[in-house]
Formats: C-alpha cells, sequence, structure tokens
C-alpha cells in the first residue's frame, strides 16, 4: 500500500471483527492497493485507547489515512456517542465507527454465513450502492454512519 495515496485502515475490536474486515478485503472490487486490516486491538475500550494513543497521531501525520474502528456494540445505545467523544474534531471527517450490534458471531447464527461470507456480501453492498446486508437486524444502526463515509470511501476503494 502507498501511504501517500488515499487509503482506508480497519482497527478491528476482536478476531471475529477481522475476520468480517479480511472477507471485506476478498470482494474483488476492493481495491487491496488502498486497504489494510490492521492487528485486533482486544476489547472495544482497548480499541478506543489504541486509536488515542497511536492511530490519531498517525492520522494527523498523514492526511491520506482513513481509519474505520470496527466494534462490538454489545446492545449498547450509548457505544457510538462513546467512541465519537473519543474521536478529535480534526479527525472526524477520515474515521469512522462500524459494527454489529451484539457482537458479529450473532451474524454468524442470524444465518448469513461464516464471517469472511458476510464481510464480502457488506463489500458487494458497498460497491453496488445496495443495503442487502447491510439492513440485516444486527447492522442496519450502521446507516447514519455507512451515510457519512459512502462519498468519501467509496472512490477510495472501489475507483468509483
Amino acid at each position: 500500500m502507498n501511504k501517500d495515496r488515499p487509503h482506508v485502515q480497519v482497527l478491528p475490536e476482536d478476531r471475529a471483527n477481522e475476520e468480517l474486515a479480511n472477507g471485506f478485503a476478498l470482494d474483488p472490487s476492493v481495491d487491496l492497493r488502498r486497504f489494510e486490516v490492521l492487528k485486533p486491538s482486544g476489547g472495544w475500550m482497548k480499541i478506543l485507547d489504541e486509536f488515542s494513543q497511536i492511530h490519531a497521531g498517525a492520522l494527523n501525520n498523514n492526511h491520506a489515512r482513513y481509519l474505520i474502528l470496527l466494534i462490538d456494540f454489545d446492545k449498547n445505545s450509548n457505544r457510538m456517542q462513546i467512541a465519537k467523544e473519543r474521536i478529535p474534531r480534526n479527525l472526524l471527517d477520515r474515521v469512522f465507527v462500524l459494527g454489529v450490534w451484539s457482537e458479529p458471531e450473532d451474524l454468524k447464527r442470524s444465518g448469513l454465513g461464516r464471517l469472511e461470507r458476510i464481510g464480502t456480501d457488506l463489500a458487494r453492498d458497498c460497491d453496488e450502492s445496495t443495503t442487502v446486508t447491510w439492513d440485516h437486524e444486527l447492522l442496519r444502526h450502521n446507516v447514519e454512519e455507512l451515510n457519512r463515509m459512502a462519498p468519501i470511501l467509496k472512490p477510495i476503494l472501489f475507483g468509483a
């Protein structure tokens, strides 16, 4: 990945979220020269700490970098607000928070398939501007964030 060109990195909370992100990367439409999945942080609070301690400074130093924080919402309606409060104002247009309303394993149990497959389906939705998978009851709470990030990240990831 050329770090001087616009690119997107995903910071997953845990291994299950990493599998979703890796599945997203498996979609053939995703430009892998502009997409990278980082190592899981090990918890939703750890992801916020890692963001504050490491990634916020890196984003300030590289305006071509965009970051997705991929967390479990654990059915907590305040989790988005808590996460957004940790993002400095000057980075709000380059940092996005997404995740499963409960936890990724529940997506598997709901019949959507393996996590990597679900990630690929999410990428297809993004590329085709559809919401087939994103409309799932465990994902639809992401709609505002998706609407905010789509015009910014779609040209980077899909060349559209």
